[in-house]
């Protein structure tokens, strides 16, 4: 992999793991477009440019990440405390899904453009109808938690966008956008930790002085691309301008499907 792919690749993860467009679909679209066909390293680049969005993550959400750590092992039932266990409860689907279906899961990967382009309408059909939800205040609770998690365990299919699941399905349950941007963008940060720390340490990926370089700055394009699109997308949610992501993955998918087809 060439470093223009690196950098290729960096930016669109930096920016559709926050954007309501599908990080996987995209990724995918992309090194098809890309060609990029080895496997290992295909595994490896996507793992490092997940580990760059998290990172990025981490560092916006800093102080709230710091309150729910504190807040969890305060063991008082504040609302730190509260929070970090909802955060907790989203987390089990998806890592249900991980653990036991990730053979199957894998097979859903790597050209499978057709799935991703139906997948996309889907998530600009979700993105469509959570524009049109009503504002509210309301916060998230234990039963929210587990349902947005649910949508997050979906969300591992690539074309549906993780951010957009998540945040499409709390704005459609009642709560507030920009409550919602934020629990999205946290309770996926140690799920992406975690699969990364598995890879690591199955062994079965491995780095050599050939792809360090590509790596690296594949990993910096997606963090400070990662910066800005998260900032952006809070605001966005907050302004209920969700719908522009729908027509855009509506053309997207729209034109992969019809591309697969002919």
């Amino acid at each position: 992999m060439g470093l223009l792919e690196a950098i290729i690749l960096g930016v669109v993860q930096g920016l559709t793991e926050f954007l309501p467009v599908s990080s996987s679909g995209h990724l995918e679209l992309a090194k098809e477009l890309l060609n990029v066909s080895e496997e290992e390293q295909n595994l490896l680049m996507t793992i490092v440019l997940h580990a760059a969005t998290a990172l990025s993550t981490i560092f916006i959400f800093r102080k709230d990440i710091k309150e729910i750590i504190i807040g969890l092992f305060q063991f008082k039932w504040n609302e730190e405390f509260q929070f970090s266990l909802k955060i907790i409860l989203s987390m089990i689907p998806a890592a249900f899904v991980g653990l036991f279906f990730e053979n199957e899961i894998e097979q859903l990967f790597g050209g499978q453009i057709l799935l991703v382009g139906s997948m996309l309408l889907i998530t600009g059909l979700l993105l469509f109808l959570a524009d049109k939800a009503k504002k509210t205040d309301q916060k998230v609770n234990f039963s929210n938690a587990l349902i947005i998690g649910i949508s997050q365990a979906i969300a591992i299919l690539p074309g549906i966008s993780r951010s957009g699941a998540t945040i499409s399905t709390s704005v459609l349950l009642g709560i507030d956008r920009e409550k919602a941007a934020r629990f999205s963008f946290l309770m996926v940060v140690p799920l992406i930790l975690g699969k990364m720390s598995k890879d690591i340490l199955s062994g079965d990926i491995q780095v050599d002085s050939t792809t360090l370089l590509p790596l690296t700055i594949g990993f910096i394009a997606a963090f400070l691309t990662g910066l800005i699109a998260c900032k952006w997308m809070i605001r966005l949610v907050k302004n209920s301008q969700l719908k522009y992501f729908a027509y855009y993955c509506f053309i997207v998918g729209g034109i992969s499907i019809v591309a697969t087809l002919i």
